[in-house]
């Protein structure tokens, strides 16, 4: 074998080098990349890189010559999903063009797989691919207990621009939440550093103590209704990507638990009568379309949810149907 030169197409751009070489050289093990790299062995545009170096469209990338591994040279068997599952996967689509599907994710379907998960959503895929080229691919993820508002891209292309839009915080995402208790003031900004920490109940995202290495986490929220000091509907507008940031802000930072979020809210984060499902959804995303202009959309509320408005006496405006604006 000898040395192989690829260009990066059009439509790859921002993908990073470890994802695209195993993309285009499915024989080469993440081990022999990872070496290949530190010996400088693979270069893009001549140049050493690392394996989360992101290319642009037109870079030349040097490939050594080397032994293929027949497995991994074996190309992915899709795996049937169930026609239950997949029905229901077809029910949850809100929105669908060429580059971008959208999701209402329910409560309590993982998005990915993990220690005990056996069912989730990275695993179906295969049934959403519909009339597309490739199988669509995951550009941000949800929380299991977090119902809401999903993406995912249809292509290389879309996938790449999508993923730079959420790294880039060029998408706007709306939450709404039930909390126990009434924030006051009614409406503000959150800006608390988070560090995650180990015991005996998991892994849990906590505030950062004073001079201990922590990661920003800002959200911004407001009331949008409340009754008695005994609940609140608020409104949480993440402006940084932090694993269970709302959750913590809303226990730690406002006092207010999100209902049913005994992880971080304990006995004081339940309230008799009210499902025991987690009161946090992703209610709607504006995000650059990879084809120009911003694509909005939104999803209902879920049927949990639904039930707690109706007893507390919230009123939860129509659902907007998606529409792109530029």
């Amino acid at each position: 074998m000898t040395v192989q030169l690829k260009k990066v197409a059009a439509d790859e751009g921002d993908t990073r080098l470890d994802r695209w070489l195993k993309r285009h050289v499915p024989a080469l093990t993440q081990g022999a990349v990872q070496k290949m790299l530190r010996t400088g062995q693979i270069r893009v545009d001549g140049k050493r890189a690392e394996a989360n170096t992101r290319l642009e469209a037109g870079q030349e990338i040097r490939i050594p010559p080397f032994t293929e591994n027949p497995n991994a040279a074996l190309p992915r068997t899709p795996k049937p999903v169930d026609e239950r599952d997949a029905k229901a996967l077809l029910r949850m689509i809100i929105h669908k063009d060429a580059e971008v599907l959208v999701l209402d994710k329910p409560h309590g379907l993982p998005v990915q797989g993990g220690p005990g998960i056996t069912k989730h959503l990275d695993g179906m895929l295969d049934a959403l691919q519909l009339d597309a080229a490739e199988r669509p691919r995951l550009v941000h993820r949800l929380d299991r207990d977090t119902s809401g508002v999903l993406v995912l891209a249809r292509t290389v292309g879309a996938a790449s621009k999508l993923a730079a839009a959420f790294r880039s915080r060029d998408v706007e995402k709306t939450y709404w939440a039930v909390v126990l208790g009434e924030p006051s003031p009614p409406a503000g900004r959150i800006n608390m550093a988070l560090t995650r920490q180990g015991g005996p109940r998991g892994e849990r995202t906590v505030p950062a103590e004073q001079g201990e290495d922590g990661v920003h986490a800002i959200t911004d929220f407001r009331t949008l209704d409340a009754v008695r000091r005994k609940a609140a509907w608020l409104e949480m507008k993440p402006l940084t990507g932090r694993t269970h940031q709302l959750r913590v802000h809303a226990a730690e930072a406002l006092g207010c638990p999100i209902l049913a979020d005994g992880k971080y809210g304990g006995q004081a984060a339940h309230m008799e009568g009210l499902p025991e499902q987690l009161h946090l959804h992703a209610r709607a995303l504006r995000l650059p379309h990879p084809t120009g202009g911003y694509l909005e959309v939104a999803a209902p509320l879920p049927q949990h949810m639904k039930e707690t408005f109706a007893f507390l006496g919230f009123e939860a405006p129509r659902t907007p149907k998606p529409r792109r604006v530029s």
